[in-house]
């Protein structure tokens, strides 16, 4: 089911053994525009101190008593490793927060998740050549330690909307995919270009985001999204409005993950899980392989060349 991230902002965290404290905010991979870390404010209990939660341990959303339930203790948390609010969220941080808990790692299982990487479906693995681009990358990152790309939705909320004549109006919210906690929308406050209206504007329509100018630059024009299935918060975004919002914009369809309810976890992916493993392996090998014949010659160093976060 899709959700408003605004609705989920505020949602009460429920320990073991009492209350952790509230959503504060979101962070996403701009890359796979997958939700990656939940941000929950703790309150007075830690001094306003802010601790990172990853979806896949959160319970059932309880949309009636607005909170999710954790199965961890309060002490656990509080000895769990301080994330600072002053500096972004590197990986050796979110190692540091796995490795803590015992949890694996989201990046260990990249290839067998969703998000709209490199023109991905929903929990569909890439065709080959681009799993192997996402592979190659993937590698690259690891071998460089490179910090992720992740971004805040409380800071891209308010960031104004290019298309590619013009600007259409500013980030007003987002919409999420509870099975997955993948971003399917933005939702676009268009009042400066035309007057009381909101439109959607899928992650595949970005182009790029200017992190400095806080923009986000998209790959359609203003007629294109004009001419757009209509939205308000009334709206009803069901599999009819999505198959004639792709129509409209030639996009190809999305596996959307069956709501259970349950966080997206090895065991509950288990049906497909032999065939998308498989499919792993053989886009590791060739990734591999591609590394090899182009390997620097001996005594020289190549540094991987970085692919643009977004694609046209």
């Amino acid at each position: 089911m899709l959700r408003n991230a605004s609705a989920i902002k505020g949602y009460a965290i429920a320990a073991n053994d009492g209350r952790l404290g509230t959503v504060s905010d979101f962070l996403f991979d701009d890359a796979s525009w997958l939700v990656r870390w939940l941000v929950v404010d703790t309150g007075n209990w830690l001094s306003g101190r802010k601790v990172l939660l990853p979806p896949s341990v959160l319970g059932q959303f309880d949309p009636n008593g607005r909170k999710f339930a954790v199965g961890l203790t309060m002490q656990q948390v509080k000895d769990s490793p301080d994330i600072g609010t002053d500096r972004p969220v590197s990986r050796q941080i979110e190692t540091n927060i796995y490795d803590y808990y015992g949890w694996q790692p989201y990046w260990g299982t990249d290839l067998l998740m969703g998000g709209y990487s490199y023109g991905g479906g929903a929990r569909a693995v890439s065709p080959v050549p681009e799993s192997r681009l996402l592979a190659e990358d993937i590698a690259a990152a690891q071998r460089s330690k490179d910090d992720p790309h992740l971004r805040s939705i409380e800071a891209v909320t308010g960031y104004h909307i290019h298309a590619s004549d013009g600007e259409i109006g500013h980030v007003e919210d987002f919409l999420i995919e509870d099975a997955d906690w993948s971003i399917h929308y933005l939702v676009v406050d268009t009042q400066n270009w035309w007057p009381g209206k909101r439109v959607l504007i899928s992650p595949r329509s970005v182009r790029e985001i200017d992190w400095t100018d806080n923009l986000v630059n998209l790959n359609v024009d203003r007629q294109r999204v004009k001419d757009g299935p209509a939205y308000d918060a009334s709206t009803t975004v069901d599999q009819a409005y999505e198959k004639n919002f792709r129509s409209h914009y030639d996009e190809r369809p999305i596996e959307r993950p069956a709501n259970t309810g349950k966080a997206v976890t090895d065991d509950n992916m288990q049906p497909n899980l032999n065939d998308q493993t498989k499919q792993a392996e053989r886009v590791s090998e060739q990734a591999q392989k591609s590394e090899a014949s182009t390997a620097a010659p001996p005594g020289q160093r190549m540094v991987p060349q970085r692919r643009p976060l977004f694609r046209n």
